[in-house]
């Protein structure tokens, strides 16, 4: 019996021949399909959170885990390039550690990608809500709480439910048209983050950023809640996962080797500068201890600043621009689990294209039916938590896979080529063990909990069903 089953180039190449994805992406499709997927929930619904755990800290928590993505993508970018096929993190484990850890980090990416696009998705009907009610429209309690977050009035966020199941509409009817309405919707969050930063910045006061750490470096409960500029980092980790879903598209991209690494690495950077300004500016204008815990910040910052229509078009940027998030988020995990029903993990019939739109309806549909029961079910705290164990395990497994195969595989073609790999590959791996394990206890059980239950899955299922154990038997 074959321990681990590690795949070659030829391999993936294979798979990817048995069922076929059009290519239709360039590099600048892939640059705002990162964009999209990046910019989102964690400057628009979680700065609120960070500034309330790290005070003006947040602008270093913001740089660190922006860092961390840097070092990350890097490696993710000389490995898709390496290897331009679907299903990110997952193939490129499964061709440096094996096939048992790769199925462990495709059951955390679904961990990553299904609670992203839910807490996503039950943001924007927060706003939706709001604005709702504004007009005297407002839903049912019962049709706007899901169950779980109150137990006795709660029944189900409706609205999050159905922008779920548009998102997996347009999804399936075709990879270029979704990217086109990304690319429109994105352009509108850039302008609006733009007009907010040029406005908030003549606004900015460095008395307003003192003390700088009133919560420390270090995370550590004080008052019931884990604070610290790294406790926020962890938490607002969250705010970059998303820039991985581009090398997911790599058998949906024309010249992947040169156009994926483009779209990674030119996502996270312009990203991560954007979200520098966006906090300094805010925490410049307006005190983090009136900020901290704001459902809607950065409209909020506006309204403080005596711009209150402009507050309420940054609310309504927020309202259209969050949907790109789940889209990429939606379209991520459904190929992720193509290439692992390709490999037969997970049942191949999965992989059956739409015979009109020829893309993987099938999963689209089942993706979107595993987020619309956590957005609408649960709240909007808990879902972003599970995602971040999830993308945190992915990111350090593509560290140790590129250095690996470097090791393994130093004659392998690779078009880009990460610098200084071990040194870029080893902070990428530490940055990420520390995010890691200055999240939440609770939310490192529960990763446990997930990872237990994927290991079962893959013992009583995946193993025996493996594309990998038919080689094994053939040969």
């Amino acid at each position: 019996m074959t321990v681990n089953r590690i795949k070659s180039q030829q391999d993936l190449t294979r798979g990817a021949e048995r069922a076929p994805l059009q290519r239709t992406l360039g590099a600048f499709e892939l640059t705002f399909l990162g964009i999209g997927a990046i910019i989102g929930t964690g400057i628009f619904l979680l700065t609120a959170l960070g500034a309330e755990r790290a005070g003006p800290g947040l602008l270093l928590s913001f740089f660190i885990a922006g860092l961390v993505c840097v070092f990350a993508a890097l490696a993710y970018a000389e490995l898709t390039a390496m290897a331009p096929v679907a299903g990110s993190a997952y193939s490129f484990a499964y061709l440096s550690v094996g096939e048992w850890l790769a199925w462990l980090v495709g059951w955390n990416l679904i961990l990553e990608y299904t609670a992203a696009a839910a807490a996503v998705a039950a943001g924007w009907a927060g706003y939706i809500n709001g604005l709702l009610a504004h007009y005297d429209l407002a839903l049912p309690l019962w049709l706007r709480t899901g169950y779980f977050t109150n137990t006795e009035t709660g029944g189900i966020n409706l609205l999050a439910v159905l922008l779920v199941g548009c998102i997996a509409a347009l999804l399936v009817r075709g990879t270029r048209e979704s990217a086109r309405l990304n690319a429109f919707l994105v352009g509108a969050k850039l302008i609006g983050l733009l007009i907010f930063i040029a406005v908030t910045l003549t606004f900015f006061s460095p008395d307003k950023l003192s003390p700088f750490m009133p919560y420390g470096f270090w995370a550590s409960e004080q008052d019931g809640l884990v604070r610290g500029v790294l406790a926020a980092a962890s938490l607002i980790f969250f705010a970059y996962v998303g820039f991985d879903a581009v090398s997911t598209a790599a058998e949906e991209t024309v010249n992947p080797q040169r156009n994926i690494p483009i779209g990674v690495i030119a996502s996270i950077v312009i990203c991560t500068l954007i979200y520098l300004l966006v906090i300094l500016a805010a925490l410049g204008a307006v005190h983090y201890k009136a900020l901290a815990g704001n459902p809607e910040p950065l409209a909020y910052v506006m309204r403080t600043l005596g711009y209150e229509q402009l507050g309420n078009v940054i609310a309504l940027i927020a309202i259209f621009a969050l949907p790109t998030v789940i889209m990429v988020m939606l379209y991520g995990q459904t190929r992720i689990f193509f290439v692992m029903a390709r490999d037969g993990l997970i049942p191949r019939s999965l992989t059956r294209l739409h015979t009109r739109y020829h893309t993987p309806a099938r999963l689209s549909w089942l993706t979107a039916a595993l987020v619309a029961v956590l957005a609408g079910l649960l709240p909007l705290d808990q879902i972003a938590e599970m995602s971040n164990t999830g993308t945190l395990f992915a990111f350090i497994v593509v560290a140790i896979a590129v250095m690996l195969l470097r090791h393994q595989q130093p004659n392998w073609h690779r078009p880009f080529r990460c610098p200084a790999v071990y040194a870029v590959a080893g902070i990428a791996l530490m940055g990420c063990v520390l995010l890691f394990i200055s999240l939440p206890a609770i939310s490192i059980e529960r990763f446990g909990i997930w990872s237990l239950i994927g290991l079962v899955i893959y013992g009583v299922y995946g193993y025996r069903h493996s594309e990998m154990s038919a080689s094994t038997k053939r040969a």
